[in-house]
């Protein structure tokens, strides 16, 4: 586990509640000037906007086939 968050920087938010993600972890997940934050349980993810849509229109399909209920009682 230790090996897994060793890239983890701790960042607290300004007045205004804004974070800044540091340089090595920007180039790190190729984050550019447009970028998605997306909630994932109890965590946030931050991606590239291309990065994300990429992502989607590769995974779409895979999620439109899912037989199962992801979030129980929402649909």
């Amino acid at each position: 586990m230790r090996m897994f968050l060793s890239g983890a920087s701790a960042e607290m938010p300004d007045s205004q509640n804004r974070i800044t993600i540091p340089a090595h972890l920007r180039t790190y997940a190729g984050l550019e000037k447009e970028l998605v934050v997306t909630g994932v349980g109890a965590h946030a993810e931050i991606w590239d906007a291309q990065a994300w849509n990429d992502y989607l229109e590769s995974n779409e399909e895979s999620y439109s086939d899912m037989e199962q209920e992801v979030i129980p009682g929402l649909f």
